[in-house]
């Protein structure tokens, strides 16, 4: 919890680095502290059908089988693709690991 994240500027960065300093004290909790670490998190990013489409041909990986690396149905993936759907919640999420981490991350 206390570990340095990547914060959205400098004043996101001073305000986490003194509520870990308060945490590792005693004065803030384990609760609150959880609360300062999402806030300095960068946001997820959206994925439209071409980034999702790009990220499966660079990780050579089949519909069938993102959608079991997702937890997700096939349908789900085909809708993410073609742009009916747009993903949200863990499956934004997961993408996210995805892209920046790569499949061994999520396996």
């Amino acid at each position: 919890m206390t570990t340095k994240s990547k914060a959205k500027s400098r004043i996101f960065d001073a305000v986490h680095e003194t509520a870990a300093d308060l945490h590792r004290l005693g004065f803030i909790d384990k609760r609150k502290m959880r609360k300062f670490d999402a806030l300095c998190l960068d946001p997820v990013p959206a994925y439209d059908s071409e980034k999702i489409r790009a990220l499966r041909d660079h990780l050579q990986l089949s519909q069938a089988v993102l959608a079991a690396v997702l937890n997700t149905s096939l349908s789900t993936v085909r809708k993410w693709e073609i742009g009916d759907k747009h993903p949200s919640g863990p499956s934004l999420k997961l993408l996210d690991l995805l892209e920046r981490k790569g499949l061994e991350a999520v396996l």
